[in-house]
């Protein structure tokens, strides 16, 4: 059978659900602030439009994440480098993480409200796990690493909450905060092999007598 398409009225209703629900959080001082109820008058749907199509605020979440954040995880998977497959692991996990800080200052609030869903973390959430999994399989390929444990501890640097704070600072700069994401990645991962190596053959010839 050929596969069925979604009916125009229903295609329109989706588009203007998750543009009423990208404005509201845009503009929301708090994530919670934004019902189900603010989305579907503002989307101009009934509340059971909106349950039928998406559940509850949890599913409404995820669909709008997942819209907004499709584009950067098709690079992800299919791009080129540095955040496509082939790259290197250091340079890979330093432009997903990169990516994820900038995703997350111009998505702050829908982070943050996502996030926190998770039963008040984003451990327990579907694109946290993603996340972590994409990391922790870079990561394995490195030596010295817990790649697991590192996953978490570089993830916790792009938190939503961590974010939030930081863009609310009055001397907020959006590159500083990249800068400082990229060294931290490099301190925690460490020089390459073969510097290190080169730094043991010098330690080596410097304690001979």
């Amino acid at each position: 059978m050929p596969e069925r398409r979604p009916r125009a009225d229903a295609t329109r209703n989706r588009e203007a659900v998750l543009a009423a629900a990208d404005d509201l959080f845009a503009r929301c001082a708090s994530p919670d602030e934004v019902t189900m109820a603010a989305v579907a008058t503002a989307a101009g749907v009934g509340k059971a439009t909106l349950f039928r199509g998406y559940g509850d605020r949890a599913g409404l979440l995820r669909a709008l994440w997942q819209a907004r954040l499709g584009p950067l995880w098709a690079e992800v998977e299919q791009g080129p480098p540095p955040l496509g497959p082939g790259t290197p692991p250091r340079q890979r996990v330093a432009a997903l993480l990169d990516a994820m800080l900038c995703f997350k200052l111009d998505h702050r609030h829908l982070a943050s409200a996502l996030e926190s869903s998770g039963a008040g973390s984003p451990y327990g959430t579907e694109q946290y796990a993603r996340a972590h999994r994409l990391l922790r399989a870079e990561l394995a390929g490195l030596p010295g690493q817990d790649s697991d444990f590192t996953a978490h501890a570089l993830l916790s640097a792009v938190r939503a909450d961590l974010v939030v704070h930081l863009a609310a600072a009055p001397d907020h700069d959006r590159e500083a905060a990249r800068t400082a994401l990229a060294e931290l990645v490099a301190a925690v991962l460490g020089d390459p092999v073969d510097r290190r190596a080169d730094l043991t053959a010098r330690t080596a010839d410097e304690a001979r007598p």
